[in-house]
């Protein structure tokens, strides 16, 4: 049944260590934001547009960077549409208006959202196409142009994507997310400004922290893992482990809030080369129908796949038990394993975050589990291959009590 999806993986494992991804110049620190977009400046470019969203727009976020832009003589405007789960319609509205404003270059400022929809944005105004037309990866599609020069402002630590080649786009018609894969999507300058994060609330903090550590234990379980994405997954692992919950209870710590900002790239680093596995099928399967925030549905999935999955990993788990400092009484790798994922378990509880899907129905699971197997089969190194009946299993834990 997986044997096709098997031979897939293995042309991967051969093919991934021979490409080579771009990786942008980084501004790490308090101010951070403000010293790159000098930087930009100095460049020679004239004229920028920001990517960004309403509230961001709102709490005076993007005004500081275009107010030294324009005082260094840059012409500036700002397309604030994003939402959360940006669609196609968001898509294309930014595209025409770079193609009306004609920019110099494009500044992401914001969540996975913006800068996910600034990539999208980006690579259809480059390539004059719909963004239904980028779905995949970009080994399978004709050869696309380079977009217009991409800087990203993370105002979050969670999606990576300032470091990644993928952009994920909803497809609200449908009800479903579709990955844009390519290496053009990587930005050639990012800032991480702590000052920026610190007045995220807690509701915020807890599920973009969980997301950046779901890719960082997906990425480490992989089969397409190797000993460089092994080395960014135990950094992020580690700091996010030892940040997250320093930040949660006290956003004002620049400090955490950088380290965090850190975690969330290496473990963007990580899943661009290793990938991640059935906590994102799924989860992009029930954002896209249940429009529940990305992280969030990680962090609840996250707990049951590695349960599912630690008969095929429990040394990996086991060695992420051993790096985080639990599971040291443990006798065996499955014992330590199972260490691992009750200290998941914990941080959801302490930050808060539910263990089902709000609007989660049966009616529901033939569709997900379809959706899911598409996504995954082929293109994510999933330790274990789940079944239909063990996947309907799986959703069956995620239902709301009441609906029971």
């Amino acid at each position: 049944m997986y044997l096709c999806s098997r031979m897939k993986i293995r042309a991967l494992r051969v093919v991934t260590p021979l490409l080579t991804f771009p990786k942008p110049f980084s501004f790490v620190g308090p101010g951070a934001s403000l010293s790159m977009c000098r930087e930009i400046a100095a460049q020679g470019l004239e004229r920028v547009l920001f990517i960004t969203d309403a509230a961001l727009l709102k709490l005076g976020i993007v005004d500081p960077l275009a107010d030294l832009l324009q005082g260094l003589g840059l012409v500036v405007e700002v397309f604030s549409e994003i939402q959360p789960d940006p669609g196609f319609d968001v898509v294309l509205q930014g595209a025409a208006r770079i193609k009306g404003f004609k920019p110099d270059a494009v500044i992401a400022v914001g969540g996975g959202s913006s800068i996910d929809a600034a990539k999208a944005i980006l690579l259809c105004h480059a390539n004059n196409c719909h963004p239904a037309k980028l779905r995949g990866l970009w080994l399978y599609a004709l050869p696309r142009k380079r977009t217009l020069p991409f800087f990203a402002i993370p105002t979050t630590a969670g999606t990576g994507s300032e470091v990644t080649i993928v952009a994920i786009v909803s497809d609200n018609a449908a009800h479903t997310k579709i990955p844009i894969i390519d290496p053009k999507l990587v930005p050639s300058m990012m800032a991480l400004d702590p000052k920026l994060m610190a007045s995220l609330p807690p509701v915020i903090t807890a599920p973009t922290g969980m997301d950046a550590l779901t890719h960082a234990i997906e990425a480490y379980i992989s089969t397409l893992a190797t000993d460089e994405t092994d080395r960014y997954t135990r950094m992020a692992i580690t700091s996010i482990v030892r940040n997250l919950p320093i930040a949660y209870a006290n956003g004002q710590n620049l400090e955490a809030r950088e380290r965090m900002a850190v975690a969330s790239c290496f473990a963007g680093l990580a899943f661009t080369r290793a990938g991640v596995g059935y906590v994102h099928a799924l989860s992009h399967q029930l954002g896209g129908l249940y429009h529940v925030p990305h992280g969030l549905i990680n962090a609840i999935v996250l707990p049951h796949v590695l349960e599912f999955s630690k008969s095929h990993c429990a040394h990996r788990l086991a060695d992420l038990a051993r790096i985080v400092g639990v599971g040291s009484s443990a006798t065996s790798d499955l014992d330590r394993a199972d260490a691992f994922i009750a200290l998941i378990r914990q941080m959801n509880q302490n930050m808060q975050i539910p263990d089902t899907v709000q609007g989660l129905s049966r009616n529901d699971f033939d569709t997900i589990i379809g959706r899911a197997f598409r996504e995954a089969h082929g293109t994510y190194g999933v330790p274990r291959y789940l079944g239909r009946k063990q996947a309907r299993e799986l959703l069956e834990k995620l239902m709301p009590t009441q609906l029971g």
